[in-house]
């Protein structure tokens, strides 16, 4: 069998980071075509985003990589390995996986935007993992460029030398050339890589595929992956034979070899994605490593909600559709749950809001499921009086409050970068939002702030908040700060007497009041009126903090058929029928399902 690959001198490594929206995407399309990855009439818009929902919103979900052949001008052909990391501040994850597995990274700036709160965290992810950096000065050709003070911006608030950046437009190609001969010149090959070590390669990440299994996207540091080689899974223990060997072109193509230092895909006949955890090490059987590679850390769910299907029948279709997109996605977690009111669903646990979303849309699009999410909400840690501490993902499940010593919420760092002129609005926001004030700094006509948040306040609609009060120029980014005590309390909302645990949350006493009024306010807009009175409240414990009432009301589909039209009087019960199957009894009043996260985004109001 041929072990010819590439010399290690000749191989490139990187991944290309930025923030969301700022053409990474385009310009790794760019990179694909300018390398003859695809011919002209192959291409299309976002090649790198294979699932719709990354298509239709414009977002990177999933890290993709790609191998490229590039003859410098020098003569020599180049093996470039590309990764597009995703850019949204609640993949992180996959970005943190992807930068492991390189060693250089190119920075994409949007020459009309300057950097954002994701440049800064994206490239200090690189830094600490000893990335050498080009900066690439994208989207020159719109009017409104301006990449010579970009650069200045780059080098005042991130600190990277931009005397060598690329200007560039992954839209229309220009300067892509140049780019290409930087990354050869500028970013590092390998470090290291020995052919004739033992089989030592990182495992970056895996996806299940409906005819090939569980792929298995590796980076080699030292030896070969083979096909028809016996491996075996450091931390798992697992032991298989490698059926297939290949890469990204981003068409698979079967290579048969992997060398030190080249990233590429193998499969090995596995079925369950659970078998292959990212950051092992896959090793020879016969000939293993002395020690695995250092690993990546697990991802955190940072935000739980339930999901229960409306119509109770369809709880195994539930959870046969969770089970095949966790194939996929290993930051899903979901376990089984039951609700009084709502029978039988799943907890979740998501990496952030927008995670969630896409979740729950996929679960609606990809599975036709008709779903009610609960209020999403943190972990929280519940200190008893009896000395123990146990972890809350459900506040309906929140102990009796004579058990509770304290609880302690999760705090966030967050960091928002925004124009001048909103910076009183968005000091306010975060002051209405508990935070407490660490730094604010200057960069230009644009100021960094930096805050300490509750994680329960950034849950609900503080990202929509901070877009709306910026007019989309302010960026967000956060990273986890530990947990602290505070005086927080279950705020339950009752319609006629009954709890909608859907709604149950747990929310700082000083905000309760306010809380309470604006919700029982935005739910008695949203449920429809009923053939009698309906109650809404907001209680802590026993005691009701606000109240509205909805009048009752009656309501005949039918009235507007006169004469005899059996059928179409039929119809009109069906559509009814059809309507109240996306309603929820509680008690006997009936809730649509689009009230529940309707009723969450609450706007001004709080």
């Amino acid at each position: 069998m041929s072990k010819e690959t590439h010399k290690l001198e000749h191989i490139r490594n990187f991944a290309i980071i930025a923030h969301i929206d700022h053409g990474k995407s385009t310009l790794a399309d760019r990179l694909i075509q300018t390398c003859g990855g695809v011919e002209e009439r192959e291409l299309e818009e976002q090649m790198l985003d294979n699932m719709d929902i990354e298509r239709e919103r414009g977002i990177t979900i999933k890290a993709q990589t790609v191998r490229l052949r590039y003859t410098a001008k020098d003569g020599i052909e180049y093996q470039l390995n590309l990764m597009d990391t995703p850019g949204h501040v609640d993949f992180a994850y996959e970005v943190s996986r992807s930068l492991a597995a390189c060693e250089g990274s190119v920075l994409v700036v949007d020459s009309t935007q300057g950097v954002e709160a994701q440049t800064l965290a994206n490239v200090y992810q690189a830094l600490d993992n000893d990335h050498e950096i080009v900066t690439a000065i994208n989207k020159i050709d719109l009017p409104a460029a301006d990449p010579e003070s970009v650069k200045k911006e780059v080098e005042d608030v991130i600190g990277l030398d931009c005397t060598d950046a690329v200007e560039c437009s992954g839209k229309s190609g220009i300067g892509v050339e140049n780019l290409l001969e930087t990354i050869v010149k500028q970013l590092p090959p390998p470090h290291e890589g020995n052919p004739d070590e033992p089989t030592q390669a990182l495992l970056v990440d895996s996806w299940y595929d409906a005819y090939l299994g569980v792929v298995i996207l590796v980076r080699v540091k030292h030896g070969y992956l083979t096909k028809g080689q016996k491996v075996k899974f450091m931390n798992t223990g697992a032991e298989r034979i490698v059926d297939r060997v290949g890469v990204f072109t981003p068409k698979h193509l079967i290579t048969d070899v992997l060398g030190p230092g080249e990233m590429g895909f193998i499969t090995a006949g596995i079925k369950e994605i659970s078998e292959t955890q990212v950051g092992d090490t896959i090793t020879d059987l016969k000939r293993p490593c002395s020690a695995a590679l250092p690993g990546f850390k697990p991802s955190i769910p940072m935000v739980f909600c339930s999901l229960f299907p409306v119509d109770s029948s369809e709880f195994d279709k539930l959870r046969d559709s969770l089970g095949k997109l966790a194939l996929n996605d290993a930051s899903l977690h979901y376990e089984m749950e039951t609700s009084q009111a709502l029978g039988l669903g799943f907890r979740c646990g998501f990496l952030g809001l927008l995670h969630m979303e896409i979740i729950q849309e996929r679960l609606e699009r990809e599975f036709d499921l008709d779903l009610i999410p609960t209020a999403p909400s943190v972990v929280y840690h519940i200190y008893k009086t009896d000395g123990t501490m146990e972890e809350l993902y459900n506040p309906a499940d929140l102990p009796d409050v004579v058990k509770i010593d304290h609880i302690e919420e999760p705090w966030i760092k967050a960091t928002i970068l925004t124009p001048d002129e909103h910076l009183g609005s968005l000091l306010q926001l975060c002051q209405e939002r508990r935070g407490e004030q660490i730094d604010l700094t200057y960069a230009g006509d644009r100021a960094m702030l930096v805050y300490k948040i509750p994680l329960n306040e950034v849950v609900f609609d503080f990202y929509d908040r901070l877009k709306s009060i910026s007019r989309g120029y302010a960026s967000f980014d956060y990273e986890l700060d530990g947990y602290a005590e505070n005086d927080l309390v279950k705020m339950e909302i009752r319609v006629n007497q009954e709890p909608v645990d859907a709604l149950a949350m747990i929310v700082h006493r000083s905000v309760t009041e306010t809380r309470g009024r604006a919700l029982c306010k935005r739910l008695k807009e949203l449920i429809p009126r009923q053939m009698f009175k309906i109650a809404i409240q907001a209680a802590i414990g026993g005691k009701i903090i606000a109240a509205e009432h909805l009048s009752a009301m009656r309501k005949d589909v039918t009235a507007k058929c006169y004469g005899g039209d059996v059928s179409r009087k039929r119809k009109l019960l069906e559509k009814q029928k059809k309507g109240k199957k996306k309603m929820r009894e509680y008690g006997n009043v009936q809730i649509p399902q689009s009230a529940f996260i309707n009723a969450l985004k609450m706007g001004d109001d709080n």
